[in-house]
């Protein structure tokens, strides 16, 4: 029988649907893989705002992983919410033994509404022990100067953020004014490719999980880290486009669009 490529993924959930292990899921389904989801913490938030979050046991989440590995071929890995130092410390280990899967690493700080979603250990355990194992990066441009510490910008924060062991950087601009969004991945090579995007309308919740895991999902079937970059921004974009509002706050990118949409990528 065909199988599918098996994406782990480590992260929260998030009892709205937008963002989190249900993002992630729906990505993996809507471009043709096996999702196996281990979740790192239990949140409390709506489509406005994140209100609290309970982690799970550094134990638990590598016990999950692990009983995953054993079983399954995956294809690539996708790290979302971690919450503690703790938890980095346990996907690290999980993560050393299998020194041949692809990690894309969306570092989850806080909710795209608001509230925090990490302790404040937390970014100095992701430079010291996930960046040296990480196949792509992809923070939005807030995260990456928290994550880069002194750097002074985008450039400076992709070029700290390389040296820290992430292979590619793709840092996004959506929290930037202007009618186009700007994309930038650091490469191996030293150069910064940019791709630009129109800016759509409204706020969205669950963007960041959505393009991670959609990088993911094309690693895993065979593109390059930075081929992949592309195609995740392109089925992210097209996700957005057709997004849909469902609570009371931001709007929910719709993962199957393909399935109700023709697409139309610009």
């Amino acid at each position: 029988m065909q199988s599918l490529p098996t994406l782990l993924f480590f992260s929260g959930n998030d009892p709205s649907g937008g963002a989190g292990l249900a993002a992630d899921t729906a990505v993996a389904l809507s471009l043709g893989c096996h999702p196996a989801p281990v979740v790192t913490a239990v949140t409390v938030q709506d489509t406005r705002q994140v209100y609290g979050y309970e982690p799970i046991s550094a134990e638990m989440i590598a016990s999950q992983a692990r009983a995953v590995l054993e079983d399954l071929p995956v294809a690539a890995v996708k790290i979302g919410m971690l919450g503690s130092a703790e938890a980095v410390e346990a996907v690290q280990g999980v993560l050393r033994d299998y020194p041949h899967i692809p990690v894309v690493l969306d570092p989850v700080l806080s909710g795209g509404g608001g509230g925090m979603l990490s302790d404040i250990d937390l970014p100095e355990a992701v430079r010291r022990l996930l960046l040296p194992q990480v196949t792509l990066l992809t923070p939005n441009l807030p995260e990456a100067l928290r994550l880069a510490g002194d750097a002074d910008g985008c450039d400076a924060a992709g070029a700290v953020l390389r040296a820290l062991g992430s292979e590619y950087v793709l840092i996004t601009g959506g929290h930037a004014k202007g009618d186009e969004v700007v994309n930038r991945l650091y490469s191996p090579h030293g150069g910064c490719n940019s791709m630009r995007w129109p800016r759509l309308p409204g706020e969205y919740h669950g963007s960041g999980c959505t393009l991670a895991a959609a990088a993911a999902a094309f690693i895993a079937q065979g593109e390059s880290p930075a081929a992949a970059a592309r195609s995740a921004q392109r089925y992210t974009w097209n996700s957005l486009r057709a997004a849909y509002k469902t609570g009371q706050g931001q709007n929910l990118p719709d993962r199957l669009f393909w399935a109700r949409h023709q697409e139309t990528s610009p």
